[in-house]
């Protein structure tokens, strides 16, 4: 089967052991809007706010984020097909920065990823794709520490970031944004932090 992201310039691009070749494509508002779509649409991506968009609404709210200089959204591609939505930002851009002392090479992720396929989940799967996002977050974009702020409902993601070695910060109300373009209703987060040397030591 021909793989239809081949032809787009990845921002990062690795062969993982094991696991495959991951490429971390920059969104396209219009061509990935079905695949987001239809991750988003899933109740267990219910802390995206996203569930009850249409495709359409789904391609509008990446094609604002395109516009933006702070924050951006990423396809994560392995062997070609699409295993994860990636968004990075600004934290002192983002309302995260209301709740924390946003240090200088701090980035805010977040990451959605796909539902895990016929045979269902696999042992060390993540661990071995977030190591390829986080080289491209800390080492490609040259960052100190990444930050990240799942709803503290959001049981699973928040011991998923904890197993892959966030160290847990404090719990957070992230405040309402209320704006022409964007609407986030107020969050109670739990914040975890990520340090390069950490994760790449040396």
């Amino acid at each position: 089967m021909s793989d239809p992201y081949s032809s787009r310039t990845p921002v990062h691009e690795q062969v993982v052991d094991g696991f495959g070749t991951v490429r971390v494509l920059p969104l396209d508002p219009d061509a990935d809007a079905a695949v987001i779509h239809r991750w988003v649409g899933e109740e267990r991506a219910a802390f995206w706010g996203m569930t009850e968009l249409t495709e359409q609404q789904v391609a509008a709210v990446y094609a604002h984020m395109t516009a933006l200089d702070t924050h951006h959204a990423h396809l994560v591609v392995r062997d070609g097909e699409p295993v994860a939505l990636l968004q990075t930002y600004e934290p002192e851009a983002d309302r995260v920065s209301e709740c924390y002392d946003v240090r200088p090479g701090d980035i805010g992720v977040h990451l959605l990823l796909a539902p895990a396929g016929p045979g269902g989940a696999r042992s060390g799967w993540t661990a071995r794709l977030v190591g390829a996002v986080a080289a491209y977050v800390l080492l490609g974009l040259d960052r100190r520490r990444v930050v990240v702020d799942p709803d503290v409902r959001n049981e699973k993601a928040v011991a998923r970031f904890l197993g892959l070695g966030f160290a847990p910060g404090p719990v957070v109300v992230l405040p309402e944004i209320d704006l022409p373009d964007v609407y986030l209703p107020e969050k109670k987060a739990q914040l975890a932090f990520l340090d390069r040397e950490l994760m790449f030591p040396g």
